[in-house]
């Protein structure tokens, strides 16, 4: 992974750690998940469809024979990951929702060597085999020794693996469109099935307090649209464990954002084991880019 791409997944993961308070925050100010999940994606879509109608021109359709494949990973990676993660956390708390999602990984990197036959080379397994230790470590941290396994945390590990297919199976899209019209098709296409949450949504808006609705904005515009974009970018740009091997940062970021805005306290566990995560993006992505540099030097 090349520097400009490590730099703008490393932003994308610190605004993307913000959405696990963000959901948390709208849920304790008074949303239900359905409406806080159809909310959070009318607003990513109109950010989309204004994109969309600012860059006319340039922006394109989508060709008739990808329709269903955009349609089936928007129904995967934006659908089911994102009603998934929220309703998963009416029981589970940010900080452990973000551990949980990141894990995915190692679901990823799983999809990518065995189905797309991607090339995975010792210091990159031994990187996520670093960041699944921490992960776990956080986990530890956060739930105690007495792991209590709630509905909750069964969806949100449902949803690290929607995401994981959603992010390997979208990059042979990236040969024909450019990573913002993909991400709007499928933030569009994704957005559809929710709307069997619009009965009862305005009246929710009404009653929801006001740090709740802007919560609830914020996640759409910040974590939904322009995050999904972003990474897009730098899926196109990098190999996808690499770029992937990023999440395991994002419980680390998402312990301290919810600290501040939730008082969600991290433990001593938890913090250590977001050390050993950020250890490992720098094994997969620092020594990996040095071996290559190495070999390189060697050949010429």
């Amino acid at each position: 992974m090349d520097r400009r791409t490590f730099t703008i997944a490393l932003l994308t993961i610190i605004v993307w750690s913000s959405g696990f308070a963000g959901i948390r925050a709208s849920i304790l100010g008074g949303f239900s998940s359905g409406h806080l999940v159809l909310l959070r994606f009318l607003v990513a879509s109109a950010v989309f469809l204004l994109y969309a109608l600012l860059t006319k021109n340039r922006f394109r359709l989508p060709h008739k024979k990808d329709l269903l494949h955009i349609f089936i990973l928007g129904i995967i990676g934006i659908t089911f990951y994102h009603v998934l993660v929220t309703f998963g956390q009416q029981t589970v708390s940010a900080g452990t929702t973000s551990m949980i999602i990141g894990s995915a990984p190692i679901f990823t990197t799983l999809i990518a060597v065995f189905i797309l036959k991607e090339r995975m080379e010792l210091f990159a397994w031994i990187g996520l085999g670093i960041g699944f230790v921490g992960i776990f470590l956080i986990t530890l941290g956060t739930t105690g020794t007495e792991f209590t396994v709630s509905k909750g945390i069964y969806l949100v590990i449902l949803a690290a693996i929607s995401a994981s297919f959603f992010f390997v199976f979208q990059k042979p899209l990236f040969i024909k469109y450019n990573p913002i019209e993909l991400t709007a098709y499928f933030t569009w296409a994704g957005t559809l099935p929710m709307l069997v949450f619009l009965p009862g949504l305005f009246e929710n808006i009404q009653s929801a307090t006001l740090e709740a609705n802007i919560a609830a904005i914020y996640v759409g515009v910040f974590p939904a649209a322009i995050c999904y974009a972003t990474w897009a970018i730098a899926l196109s740009m990098g190999n996808t464990a690499s770029v992937m091997s990023m999440m395991y940062l994002e419980p680390a970021f998402a312990i301290i954002i919810a600290w501040f805005w939730l008082d969600e306290i991290p433990s001593v566990l938890s913090l250590i084991g977001g050390l050993v995560a950020i250890s490992s993006v720098a094994v997969v992505n620092m020594v990996g880019r040095k071996k290559r540099e190495d070999s390189a030097e060697s050949a010429t």
